[in-house]
C-alpha cells in the first residue's frame, strides 16, 4: 500500500460498517452514561459520574447481577471445558462412528437460543416436565425440584442448559488441538513405559493447553453475554436470582426507561468483558507451546 494508495479505498466499506455498528454505538453509550436520558425525550441533563457512583455504592441489584454472572460463568467454564475435553479424547480418531457422534454433539449449537430455552423450560417443568417424569419413573421423585423457580438453584439450572448447548462446539476445538499433537510423542511415551495418566499429564495436556485456553476464553465471554437464553427461560427471576448484567441492562433501558443509567451499566459491562479478554489473551500467550 506504500506504492499504491488507491488500495486504501478497499478498506473504506469495512471501516464504514465497523464505525456505524460498533464505534458510534460505543461512543454513544459512553456519552449517555453521564446523563439521565430516558430514551424518549430529546432533552436530558448531564449528571456527571452520578450513575457510576450509584452502580458502585447504591445498586444492590447490579451487584447481585454481577454475582450471578460470576457464578454462572464459573459453572459453565468448569463443566463445559471438562466435558468437551473428555468427549474429545474419546472422539479424536476420524472413524465413521466418531464423526457421527461429533455431529450429534454439535447439533444443539445450530439451534436458536430461544428454541433451546423453550425445550428446556418444558424439561424443567415441575409438574409435567420430562425431568420430573424420568425421576418419577426411576422412583427418584424426591429429587425433583422447581428447577427454575427456586432462587438457590435457578441460575445453575440455566448453566446446565448452557453447557449442553455449547459443549459440542468446544469438542470440535479440542479435537483439532488433539489431532495436531505429533503421534511420535505418544510412541516415545509408550516406549518409556508411561501410564495413560502420565501420558496425558506430560504430553497431551501441555500441548493441548492453547486449545484449552481458547475454549476457556470463548466460554467465559459467552457466559457473560448469555442474554437470550436466560431472558427466554426466566426473564431474570425469581427475585433477580437469574439476573445477569446483560438482562439487567435490557430491563433498565426498556422497562424502566433509564437509558442513561443503562448506558453506564453497559460501559461497566464492556470494561468487564475487555478485562476478561485481556487476561485470557495473556493466558493464551503464556500457554502457547511450539513443537
Amino acid at each position: 500500500m506504500k506504492h499504491n494508495k488507491s488500495l486504501l479505498f478497499f478498506l473504506a466499506p469495512g471501516i464504514l460498517v465497523y464505525s456505524i455498528f460498533f464505534i458510534y454505538p460505543t461512543l454513544s453509550a459512553f456519552f449517555y452514561s453521564f446523563t439521565n436520558w430516558d430514551g424518549i425525550s430529546p432533552d436530558f441533563d448531564f449528571v456527571g459520574v452520578t450513575n457510576y457512583i450509584n452502580l458502585a455504592t447504591n445498586d444492590s441489584i447490579f451487584a447481585k447481577a454481577l454475582g450471578n454472572n460470576v457464578k454462572f460463568m464459573l459453572f459453565v467454564v468448569v463443566f463445559q471445558t471438562l466435558f468437551s475435553l473428555v468427549f474429545a479424547l474419546f472422539l479424536i480418531k476420524n472413524t465413521r462412528t466418531n464423526v457421527f457422534f461429533r455431529a450429534l454433539f454439535f447439533f444443539p449449537t445450530i439451534l436458536s437460543s430461544v428454541s433451546v430455552a423453550f425445550i428446556w423450560s418444558f424439561i424443567y417443568d415441575p409438574n409435567l416436565g420430562l425431568l420430573k417424569t424420568i425421576l418419577t419413573g426411576l422412583q427418584l421423585d424426591f429429587l425433583a425440584q422447581n428447577w427454575l423457580g427456586d432462587e438457590k438453584i435457578a441460575i445453575f439450572s440455566i448453566a446446565v442448559v448452557q453447557v449442553w448447548f455449547h459443549t459440542g462446539q468446544m469438542i470440535i476445538i479440542f479435537v483439532a488441538g488433539l489431532q495436531s499433537i505429533p503421534a511420535d510423542l505418544y510412541e516415545v511415551a509408550k516406549i518409556e513405559g508411561a501410564s495413560r495418566w502420565q501420558t496425558f499429564k506430560k504430553v497431551t495436556w501441555p500441548l493441548v493447553a492453547p486449545a484449552a485456553t481458547i475454549v476457556v476464553a470463548y466460554t467465559t465471554i459467552q457466559s457473560f453475554k448469555a442474554f437470550d437464553l436466560i431472558f427466554a427461560m426466566t426473564r431474570g427471576g425469581p427475585n433477580y436470582s437469574t439476573e445477569i448484567i446483560a438482562t439487567l441492562i435490557y430491563t433498565t433501558a426498556f422497562r424502566s426507561f433509564k437509558f442513561g443509567y443503562a448506558s453506564a451499566e453497559s460501559v461497566v459491562f464492556m470494561a468487564v468483558i475487555a478485562l476478561i479478554t485481556f487476561v485470557q489473551f495473556k493466558a493464551l500467550r503464556a500457554n502457547r507451546v511450539d513443537y
